[in-house]
C-alpha cells in the first residue's frame, strides 16, 4: 500500500505543478499580447463636464465604464482635452443601498430579540418545574 501511495502523492504534485507553470506561463503571454492605455482622467486632472447619471441598457452592454456601478460621468481631461466617460456612483443608490441594510439589521435585530425571549422563557419553565419535582420529592 505504501509504494501506491507515494505514487499517488508524485502524480498529484506533478499535476498541480503543470497547471501552475502553466498558468503562469499563459498570464505571460495575455500581459506581453495586449497593452492597453490608461485612461486620460487617472494620468491627469479633469473636470467633470455631466454629473453621475444611469447607464442605458445599451451603454452597459458597450461601454465598458458603465459594468462596474451602473452610473457613469462625462470628464474632461484639462492637458489632453479629451472628453472620456468615467465610473461613478450615484447618491440615490448609495441612499437606497444604506437603508436597505439598515431595514435588513432592525430585522435581525427583531428576530433575534424574539428568539431570545422565547428562549428565556423556556429555559424558565424548565427550571420551575424541576425545582416543583424537587419540592415534591421531599
Amino acid at each position: 500500500c505504501r509504494p501506491r501511495v507515494l505514487v499517488l502523492q508524485a502524480l498529484f504534485w506533478s499535476l498541480v505543478s503543470l497547471r501552475v507553470f502553466g498558468a503562469a506561463l499563459l498570464s505571460e503571454e495575455k500581459t506581453t499580447v495586449k497593452q492597453q492605455s490608461a485612461p486620460c482622467w487617472l494620468l491627469e486632472d479633469f473636470v467633470v463636464a455631466a454629473e453621475c447619471s444611469p447607464c442605458t441598457a445599451f451603454q452597459t452592454t458597450s461601454w465598458a465604464s458603465c459594468g462596474p456601478t451602473g452610473f457613469v460621468e462625462r470628464v474632461n481631461c484639462t492637458r489632453s482635452n479629451k472628453d472620456e466617460y468615467k465610473s461613478c456612483r450615484s447618491s440615490l443608490l448609495e441612499e437606497r443601498l444604506f437603508w436597505r441594510f439598515e431595514a435588513s439589521m432592525l430585522v435581525l435585530t427583531l428576530s433575534s430579540s424574539v428568539v431570545v425571549v422565547l428562549r428565556q422563557r423556556l429555559l424558565d419553565r424548565l427550571a420551575s418545574e424541576k425545582v416543583r419535582r424537587q419540592i415534591e420529592s421531599i
